[in-house]
């Protein structure tokens, strides 16, 4: 049966996930100069243009169309973010930039991985949103979450009725981001294990490259 033939049985909003993309272009405006290419407002124009036809390809029931698009997007602030921080560590030796200016590149750089990777866990756990919502409950996908451990049957269980929303991946990367481990939350799927490493990269090269010289110089 199609995806978009199978009633909702629990509804995820999508603000989240929205606001975390739009979130991602626009602190790009917090970047030094030297660290955008192009005009500034080229990916939020980008990005907005290809989240309308992805809320109303959602709202038409059109689910395939809209997970393409909703990976699109997230493509996009991928590269814009890993571009940036190309250019911020080949900056590096140069010493073009002022200790102040690359404190806050690493801390626009380190949220905007967080978000980056909540993104993407979210929309490719378990086969997205649009299927997750579709079932009674989450028993399986890439990630145990501790309410998967529960007995889902059991009303009065915290399972019961309970899927992941992108609050929960967004907790899930910010504890890979800080503490390089997922914490409460073990891996189950090998495509989760290398995004984790590499977001973990992401994190590392941020905090201890960036920041640690920043720092160092002041």
């Amino acid at each position: 049966m199609p995806t978009s033939a199978k009633p909702v049985t629990n509804p995820e909003a999508r603000w989240p996930a929205i606001m975390a993309a739009l979130a991602v272009v626009g602190l790009r405006a917090a970047l030094p100069s030297s660290l955008v290419r192009g005009p500034q407002w080229l990916p939020m124009v980008l990005v907005v243009v290809l989240l309308i036809p992805t809320i109303v390809a959602r709202r038409m029931g059109q689910h395939d169309v809209n997970r393409i698009l909703g990976l699109i997007v997230t493509v996009i602030v991928t590269l814009y973010m890993v571009w940036s921080l190309a250019l911020l560590i080949h900056a590096l030796p140069a010493h073009r930039e002022s200790p102040q200016d690359l404190l806050r590149s690493a801390a626009v750089l380190w949220f905007s991985n967080i978000l980056v990777f909540a993104s993407w866990y979210w929309r490719l756990d378990a086969g997205g949103p649009n299927a997750r919502e579709r079932r009674p409950f989450h028993e399986e996908g890439a990630f145990l979450f501790p309410q998967m451990t529960l007995d889902p049957g059991d009303p009065e269980s915290p399972a019961s009725g309970w899927s992941p929303n992108f609050v929960d991946y967004l907790f899930l990367a910010f504890n890979t981001s800080t503490a390089f481990s997922p914490t409460d939350v073990p891996v189950l799927s090998r495509w989760a294990k290398l995004l984790m490493m590499v977001q973990s990269c992401i994190s590392l090269a941020t905090i201890a490259l960036l920041a640690a010289r920043a720092v160092n110089i002041l």
